[in-house]
C-alpha cells in the first residue's frame, strides 16, 4: 500500500513539475495572439515582440510599442523588456521601460519605481495592473511642475476578450505653474464592458472626482466639487438595438464669496441599429487606417479613399433608415444670477424597404425639438455676454418672457422654426 501511495505521489509531483512548462508555452502563444489582435484592431498603436526566450519556470523578452499620430503619421517608439514567471495555472509578466521610468538622469519617483504587470491564466483571463508611487516632474523651460500622489490602474479581460473591467484610483494630482495651479483630489474610474457584436460594446461606467481647485495667478480662485460622469449602454430588442445614456454633473462651484450648483447635462441615444452602427464604426476605422498608411498621393489612393467614403455614406443611410433618436433631455446650469435650463432631441423615423430605396438624403426626414431658457439677469450682469445675445434677440431667436430669455425651436421638412421664425436648412446629409 505504501508503495502505491509513493508511486501516486511521484506521479503528482511529476505532473506539477511539468505544468510550468505547459503554462509557459500557452503564455507565449497567448501573448503573440493578443499583440496581433491589438495591431489588427486599430492603426494607432503597433506592438512588436523580439527575442522571446522561454524556459521551464520563466521567460524573458524585449519589445516595443509604437504610437502613431493620426494627423501626421509620425510615430514614437517606446522600448521595453519583460520578465515572465510561470506558475501552475498562469504566468506573471513584469514590464520595465528599456530606458527606465525617468528621463535621462532625472528620477521622477524618488527612488521607488512603478510596477507594471500582466497576470494571465490558462483559461484566458488577463489582468494588467499599474502601481505608481509618488511622482514629481518639473519642466525647467516653463517652470511647470506635475505632482502625483501615486495610484492604481487595473484592467481585467475575461471570456476570451469579450468582457473587460477597468479600475483607476488616484488620490491626488497637482499641476503648478507661474500662471495657474490646478489640484485634483480623489479621482476614481470604474468601467465594465461586454462585447455585443462587431465594433459594438455595452456596459456601464462611472468617473468621480471629489474636487478640482483652480488658482489663477491674476484672477480669483474657484473650486468644482462633486464631479461625476455616469454612462450606460445596453442592447434591446434581442440585441438588435442599442440605448445609451451619459450624465455629467458638478454638485457645486465655490468661490471665495459664494457657492452655487448643481450643474447637470444628460446625453441620450435611443433605438440605434446595432448592425448599422457597427458598420459605420468599422468604415470610419478603415478611413483612419487608410489616412495613416498611405502617405503619398496617387490614383490608387484616391480610389481607395472614395471607396471608403462610399462605405461611410452607405452606413449612415442604413443607420438613419433604421430609425433613431439622439439629444440631451436635460441641461441645467446654475449661476448666481439664476438657472439656465434646456433640452434638445433629433430623431429619424424607421423606413420601410421601399421608403429607404427612395431616400435621397438623411436630413429630409429628420425631426427635432429644442428649448432653452436663461435668466435676463445673466445677460445684464455681463456686458460681453449681452453683446453676443443681442443679434439673437433682435432676430427673434431669443424672446424675453418675464425674467427669462426663451428659445423654442422645432425642425421638420428641412425647416427650422425658432420662436415662429422659419429658417430653411441646407441639405448637408
Amino acid at each position: 500500500m505504501n508503495t502505491k501511495w509513493m508511486i501516486a505521489g511521484a506521479g503528482v509531483l511529476a505532473v506539477a513539475g511539468g505544468l510550468p512548462w505547459v503554462v509557459g508555452y500557452v503564455t507565449e502563444q497567448q501573448w503573440h495572439q493578443a499583440t496581433a489582435e491589438v495591431n489588427d484592431a486599430q492603426p494607432f498603436l503597433r506592438m512588436e515582440t523580439d527575442n522571446y526566450e522561454r524556459g521551464i519556470l520563466g521567460a524573458r523578452f524585449r519589445g516595443s510599442v509604437n504610437l502613431i499620430n493620426p494627423e501626421t503619421g509620425e510615430s514614437q517608439k517606446l522600448a521595453y523588456r519583460a520578465n515572465v514567471t510561470h506558475g501552475v495555472t498562469g504566468s506573471l509578466m513584469d514590464f520595465q521601460p528599456e530606458d527606465g521610468w525617468g528621463a535621462g538622469d532625472t528620477d521622477w519617483f524618488s527612488g521607488e519605481e512603478p510596477r507594471l504587470t500582466l497576470e494571465t491564466r490558462l483559461w484566458g483571463t488577463a489582468v494588467l495592473e499599474l502601481e505608481a508611487p509618488q511622482m514629481t516632474l518639473t519642466d525647467p523651460d516653463t517652470g511647470e511642475t506635475l505632482s502625483s500622489s501615486g495610484g492604481l490602474a487595473r484592467i481585467e479581460v475575461s471570456d476570451a476578450g469579450s468582457q473587460a473591467d477597468a479600475l483607476m484610483v488616484w488620490p491626488g494630482v497637482t499641476l503648478s505653474g507661474p500662471d495657474l495651479d490646478i489640484q485634483v483630489s480623489d479621482f476614481r474610474l470604474e468601467q465594465t464592458m461586454s462585447h455585443l457584436t462587431g465594433e459594438v460594446w455595452t456596459g456601464s461606467g462611472e468617473i468621480a472626482v471629489e474636487s478640482v481647485a483652480v488658482t489663477p495667478a491674476a484672477e480669483a480662485p474657484f473650486m468644482l466639487q462633486g464631479i461625476s460622469v455616469l454612462s450606460s449602454s445596453e442592447s434591446v430588442n434581442d440585441g438588435e438595438r442599442l440605448d445609451s445614456r451619459m450624465t455629467f454633473e458638478v454638485a457645486g462651484v465655490s468661490t471665495a464669496d459664494e457657492r452655487y450648483g448643481p450643474q447637470r447635462l444628460v446625453f441620450a441615444l435611443s433605438g440605434l441599429d446595432v448592425a448599422a452602427w457597427s458598420n459605420l464604426t468599422e468604415s470610419l476605422s478603415s478611413m483612419q487606417a487608410l489616412a495613416i498608411t498611405q502617405a503619398s498621393g496617387g490614383p490608387q489612393q484616391f480610389e481607395q479613399q472614395m471607396a471608403a467614403m462610399q462605405q461611410v455614406n452607405a452606413a449612415v443611410r442604413d443607420l438613419a433608415a433604421a430609425g433613431f433618436s439622439v439629444g440631451f433631455p436635460e441641461l441645467t446650469v446654475t449661476t448666481p444670477e439664476g438657472v439656465i435650463e434646456g433640452s434638445a432631441r433629433i430623431a429619424h423615423p424607421e423606413l420601410t424597404a421601399d421608403q429607404k430605396a427612395e431616400m435621397l438624403m438623411v436630413m429630409q426626414q429628420l425631426t427635432g425639438k429644442m428649448d432653452l431658457s436663461l435668466p435676463v439677469a445673466l445677460a445684464e450682469e455681463y456686458p460681453e455676454f449681452r453683446l453676443q445675445l443681442a443679434p439673437l434677440i433682435k432676430q427673434g431667436l431669443l424672446v424675453e418672457q418675464g425674467d427669462s430669455l426663451v428659445l423654442d425651436a422645432s425642425m421638420k421638412d428641412l425647416v427650422l422654426d425658432v420662436n415662429g421664425v422659419e429658417i430653411p436648412l441646407p441639405p448637408l446629409l
